[in-house]
């Protein structure tokens, strides 16, 4: 592929250079445990209705806990974007200042990734777990309490195509980073033989490697998922990067009041809308 061997080639002569972890995020998708629960969440602009997955446990578990001990309760949906999502769960946010920077409170810990995908993916309504980006995070674990609710948009069958494509090339850039750095004493000794030859040998075993890999690691949208793009809507681009661990399944309407609220600069609503309780349903 024209792009992977671009790729390969810029890779080879910065790799000295890059960082070292190649750690991947979790993959549960046998979970033992298939009871979900209801969480009523209530706003100032209204109250909406949470189905918290089975099989999603540790992210289930911990929402219940935090939900039960208050500890959302008075925070604020601190990050507003339109066509995309509502976030929320930054303990800091709880008595900020008009125009204060949100979004780095915790409460001490992550989470270990809990993909279930694609059985659950990012249409509108998912409810997914907020992380810190893969450069400091390569395990892509969650955020101790900031989640967020997709409200996304619809999209074309084109439009669903080169995201698939998009994902692809991250897949296999990811994949030949990982190879490159396996082999890079190989790769040093060859640089410092001047041997082009070796080295471009390599680089076409390591592209073969990488497709090989890359293609077994990609998964095609499911007829599920282009369905519900298309008709319904959603944040594709997200998924298998993020854990999705729950849905709205009442008060919808209620994210689409916040999704619509005028923000600043730093997407934060310019009038604070806060969460003011949480209870756990029977």
């Amino acid at each position: 592929m024209k792009i992977i061997a671009h790729l390969a080639t810029a890779i080879m002569f910065t790799l000295l250079s890059a960082a070292c972890s190649n750690a991947t995020g979790a993959n549960n998708t046998d979970m033992a445990d298939t009871t979900s629960v209801k969480v009523e969440i209530n706003t100032t602009l209204g109250s909406f209705t949470v189905l918290l997955y089975g099989d999603t446990p540790v992210h289930r578990d911990n929402f219940l806990k935090l939900a039960s001990e208050g500890y959302y309760d008075n925070t604020l949906f601190h990050r507003v974007i339109s066509e995309f999502m509502v976030q929320a769960g930054d303990p800091t946010s709880k008595n900020a200042k008009p125009g204060q920077h949100l979004g780095a409170g915790n409460p001490g810990y992550t989470l270990e990734a809990e993909f279930v995908y694609p059985k659950h993916f990012h249409k509108r309504g998912a409810l997914a777990a907020a992380r810190t980006g893969d450069a400091m995070n390569p395990e892509k674990r969650s955020s101790g309490s900031q989640f967020y609710i997709v409200t996304g948009r619809k999209f074309s069958d084109g439009e669903l195509g080169q995201i698939e494509q998009n994902s692809l090339n991250r897949k296999m850039q990811a994949t030949f980073n990982d190879l490159a750095r396996s082999r890079a004493d190989e790769i040093r000794a060859l640089q410092q033989a001047g041997d082009t030859a070796g080295l471009n040998s390599l680089r076409e075993s390591l592209i073969a490697q990488t497709e090989e890999i890359a293609g077994k690691l990609h998964k095609p949208l499911t007829d599920e998922q282009r369905q519900a793009y298309t008709t319904v809507g959603g944040s594709p681009h997200l998924d298998g990067d993020y854990t999705v661990f729950g849905e709205i399944v009442d008060g919808m309407d209620v994210i689409d009041k916040i999704e619509k609220v005028e923000t600043d600069g730093a997407d934060r609503p310019k009038e604070d809308i806060r969460i003011l309780s949480m209870k756990v349903l029977k």
